[in-house]
């Protein structure tokens, strides 16, 4: 692990380097929080780079700049415990320049004042400046195909989200889950200035929240009787000073007076002199379900019966991947001009439709501006070119982002690779459904024998499939990764329907049960 302190030294550090890179920005003091963003780090790419850099920028007036935990040695050995590959740890001088304590001498990046100035922005009117500042610089510096933020500090990462989308900044961003204490406090570095009796006091900004999730799941929709009961438990906490408690779309950070589909209550309070914050998303829309696995373990049939069963969507992932071809087609687009593909992205906006539940499992109905295609993409030239267009990173990017609108509303079931790690990463139920290479090779000899093609060797195919395992868990886009919290099924000995029957159970302990 090398542990650099200077512009020069990181990028002479990078242009060494080969693979993709992650990237966790921090302000050190590490705890268990930050290595979960480590490890997710770890898991999802070749290179890991941690940030510590204390921001002065993003610290007002009478703010806890000067006594904010600094202990870099203390870091450094659990980075490299984690399997870090490099920290990034410059001072203010090195990465702001001479004016660094003078912020109107110095370029900032100003986030929308819509997504700036509610929640904690109307208490620290320039934290948000200097939060988007450092991001945007340790982004272009860094350039990583990922960044890692935690869902603790939800406003920051709606504004890091809207700040890659708007300058075009490289990689994209990773919202990870608040890690807990036992007790259910969120993990913070400023957790270190409570004293014991404020610890034990600082619980209730999360038991509050809990108990507002436990009434929205009753029935419960309103800001203000959620925020009564969020207020009522810090009530009951001498030591504990609201600041606000507030329900907005976690997304826009726009006001809510009630949930629709999904929404976020957010908390901060002040504990004795410490200010905390905390939230929980509240989602009201129908569940989702992910289905990912590696080729040949039969996601596609399982999540196409599994929809038709339960009467929601099967995103069908491959006909929209199809439908794009058929558009590209359409305008006499040559499929292999990845610039002139990559120009009608914009332009071709794809809808599927459940069919009638009555109808069997059947695909969705499948539309491209207005157009119903769901016969018109299976043609032959269709299939001869989708290969071409799917592998290509623009139309990848860009056929994720309309998958997951989908999740907004809700209701559907999605087969893929990354579908629960990436795509509906706050999916209610995560399946990985795999079976042994040889059980597969087994499938691929009987489909093939069906087809009345020739049928290779076990061994051969065995092989093959061994390799596509590798080539797409290792892939820089989509790569093929079991999410923390899927449920593995493993299909060697089970029939379609009984791989069926194991879902719809899975389903109605995981899904149906938390709704009760």
């Amino acid at each position: 692990m090398r542990l650099l302190k200077t512009i020069e030294g990181l990028r002479c550090w990078l242009r060494k380097q080969s693979g993709s890179i992650g990237l966790v920005p921090t302000m050190g003091a590490l705890h268990q929080g930050h290595l979960s963003l480590i490890h997710r780090a770890r898991r999802d790419n070749e290179l890991v780079i941690v940030s510590i850099f204390v921001n002065p920028l993003q610290f007002g007036p009478n703010e806890d700049l000067a006594a904010y935990p600094r202990t870099l040695d203390l870091d450094a050995r659990m980075c490299e415990a984690a399997g870090v590959d490099c920290i990034f740890a410059p001072t203010a001088l090195d990465l702001y320049g001479p004016n660094f304590q003078d912020a109107d001498a110095l370029v900032t990046v100003l986030p929308p004042p819509a997504l700036a100035r509610p929640l904690c922005g109307q208490f620290r009117p320039e934290h948000f400046n200097g939060v988007a500042t450092v991001v945007t610089k340790l982004i272009s510096l860094v350039r990583p195909q990922r960044s890692y933020f935690g869902q603790k500090d939800a406003q920051q990462l709606a504004i890091i989200r809207r700040l890659v989308k708007d300058l075009n900044l490289p990689g994209s961003i990773i919202g990870c889950p608040t890690v807990r204490e036992a007790d259910g406090l969120a993990l913070s570095s400023r957790n270190k200035y409570l004293s014991e009796q404020e610890r034990q006091q600082a619980v209730i900004l999360y038991r509050g929240l809990r108990r507002a999730k436990e009434k929205f799941k009753a029935g419960v929709r309103s800001q203000h009787s959620l925020a009564c009961i969020v207020f009522q438990y810090l009530e009951t906490a001498p030591a504990v000073a609201p600041q606000y408690i507030e329900l907005v779309n976690p997304y826009t950070l726009a006001p809510l007076e009630k949930v629709e589909t999904v929404g976020m209550l957010a908390v901060a309070a002040f504990v004795g002199t410490t200010r905390l914050i905390d939230n929980v998303v509240l989602r009201a829309r129908r569940p989702i379900i992910a289905i990912d696995g590696p080729a040949g373990a039969g996601k596609s049939t399982v999540a196409r019966q599994l929809a038709q069963q339960l009467g929601l969507l099967y995103l069908d992932t491959g006909a929209m991947y199809r439908a794009f071809t058929w558009y590209v087609l359409a305008q006499a687009c040559n499929p292999d001009d990845e610039v002139a593909v990559a120009d009608l992205l914009p332009k071709c906006e794809i809808k599927l439709v459940a069919t009638p539940a009555d109808a069997g499992p059947h695909p969705p109905e499948v539309w491209v501006n207005d157009t119903l295609v769901t016969q018109a993409i299976r043609t032959s030239e269709v299939t001869a070119n989708v290969s071409t267009i799917a592998a290509q990173s623009s139309v990848r990017e860009a056929l994720v982002k309309q998958q997951m609108q989908y999740g907004l509303t809700g209701g559907v079931v999605a087969d893929g690779r990354d579908i629960g790690t990436h795509v509906f990463p706050d999916a209610e139920l995560k399946i990985f459904l795999t079976a042994s290479v040889e059980e597969r090779a087994r499938r691929r000899q009987r489909d093939l024998a069906n087809q009345n093609q020739p049928v290779p060797e076990l061994s051969d195919l065995a092989q093959a499939i061994s390799e596509r395992d590798h080539k797409d868990s290792t892939r820089e886009i989509s790569p093929l990764r079991q999410a923390d919290d899927a449920i593995e099924v493993v299909t060697d000995s089970l029939a379609i329907e009984s791989v069926l029957d194991k879902l719809l159970t899975l389903y109605k302990e995981k899904v149906v049960s938390d709704d009760e």
